[in-house]
């Protein structure tokens, strides 16, 4: 019987945040597709803006500097999408927000009181999520990020 926790490695993500403006560094879990080849699947909702998306297959290898796989490409893309939220409005509850982009469909993950990245989905109508977006950012109480918005959801707002 194999371990559930076998399926699953951290990998090191090294790249330039364009919400950071600096190099930054972030560890996540992915799940070993062909572990031989270097092939693994996003299994977490990036932070700081990786030109990667949740379910996204990507190669990764072990980086001496590092000590620790290191992703290198992504290879193949599942059509996901990443936005980041920075509440900027005083007495906002993030909570409440995470909850209503969560009935759209939207799962996210809260790094502090008022920063978020939420994942958008492949089946999600983006243009809808966006309108709310907008909304929120229009009254000043976030602002946001699409650091990795997929072909589909860039489709569907230019329509």
């Amino acid at each position: 019987m194999t371990d559930e926790n076998d399926k699953y490695t951290k990998v090191l993500f090294r790249y330039h945040s364009n919400v950071l403006d600096e190099v930054a560094v972030e560890t996540m879990w992915a799940i070993k597709i062909d572990e031989k080849n270097g092939v693994y699947k996003l299994d977490s909702i990036p932070f700081y803006g990786p030109l990667i998306a949740t379910d996204d297959e990507f190669y990764a290898e072990f980086d001496e500097s590092e000590q620790m796989l290191t992703y290198r490409e992504t290879t193949k893309h599942s059509g996901n999408s990443i936005v980041l939220v920075s509440i900027t409005k005083e007495g906002v509850d993030k909570e409440n927000i995470r909850d209503e982009f969560k009935s759209m469909g939207c799962t996210s993950e809260g790094l502090n009181e008022s920063y978020f990245s939420m994942e958008v989905p492949v089946s999600s109508d983006y243009s809808m999520i966006k309108k709310k977006l907008d909304e929120y950012e229009k009254q000043g109480i976030f602002e946001y990020a699409e650091p990795c918005l997929s072909e589909k959801h860039r489709n569907e707002i230019k329509n």
